[in-house]
């Protein structure tokens, strides 16, 4: 076999090996996107399905193609290449196809995109805490029994976020430094803060539980330790019992920093 020919099998293999690794991926391993909870995350699955098997045909058949010219043109003695300066008709061919794919996909998502991101669509509920990224931590202001925010009974917690299975939730997100990405992967929420800007982000979960907050954004040296947890709970009464014991312990830890500031 010549080894023009050899490289394309080669080639083909690699490939081959290539789209055998994703679907492998993708039907028994763990290497798939992590587990939904919440509503709109299943729309947006959807549609990072429908983009993922769009671009995976386009791929195969450029694979294909590429293949195909690979074997049927070796390099061989005496052949020279042929070079041609533009063919209209291919040139619009592929401007046309992408360009609709593109408009397809914009219209598409249009509707998914306006209940996370257009205004109207937000709940119309009082935040559940303001959020404040900063190197290289998140920081929660919560509401105490006023429900207002920025009052002496405040609640501020240091990645440790919480809020009410079922009950849509609003956040005020805001950085007082650099680009931060407020990150939820179990939920599907992804929001850069931006110094100078408050930011609202709504979702909700179907799931009580424990979950992971982390920063997207490349934010410094420390990046990698801007890392939250998140705590779903069952009901609102729960929700205000851990509210209640939080503050509890902020005025406890509040008062010995003041005796201890005194000498006491």
């Amino acid at each position: 076999m010549k080894p023009e020919r050899l490289w394309t099998l080669l080639f083909a293999l690699g490939a081959i090996f290539a789209t055998g690794c994703f679907v492998y991926a993708r039907s028994d391993a763990d290497w798939w996107l992590v587990p939904n909870v919440s509503t709109i995350g299943r729309e947006i699955d959807h549609l990072f399905v429908i983009i993922l098997l769009i671009t995976g045909i386009v791929f195969i058949g450029t694979q294909v193609v590429l293949c195909y010219i690979l074997w049927k043109f070796p390099d061989a003695p005496g052949r020279k290449a042929e070079y041609v300066h533009g063919q209209m008709k291919l040139e619009v061919i592929w401007t046309i196809i992408p360009a609709s794919i593109l408009v397809f996909l914009a219209l598409y998502q249009m509707g998914t995109w306006s209940k996370i991101k257009f205004r109207s669509s937000m709940p119309k509920v009082q935040p559940v805490a303001e959020v404040t990224a900063r190197q290289f931590q998140w920081v929660f202001r919560y509401a105490g029994e006023d429900r207002r925010l920025h009052t002496d009974d405040d609640l501020i917690t240091v990645n440790d976020f919480h809020f009410v299975k079922s009950e849509p939730t609003v956040i005020h997100l805001r950085s007082t430094d650099v680009l931060h990405s407020f990150f939820l992967p179990q939920f599907r929420i992804k929001q850069d803060a931006v110094p100078g800007l408050t930011i609202p982000v709504w979702f909700d979960s179907e799931q009580s539980g424990k979950f992971e907050l982390v920063c997207a954004e490349l934010c410094g040296w420390g990046h990698y330790k801007m890392r939250g947890n998140v705590t779903v709970h069952e009901t609102q009464a729960e929700f205000d019992e851990w509210l209640k014991k939080a503050k509890s312990e902020q005025n406890r830890d509040q008062l010995a920093l003041a005796n201890a500031a005194n000498g006491g």
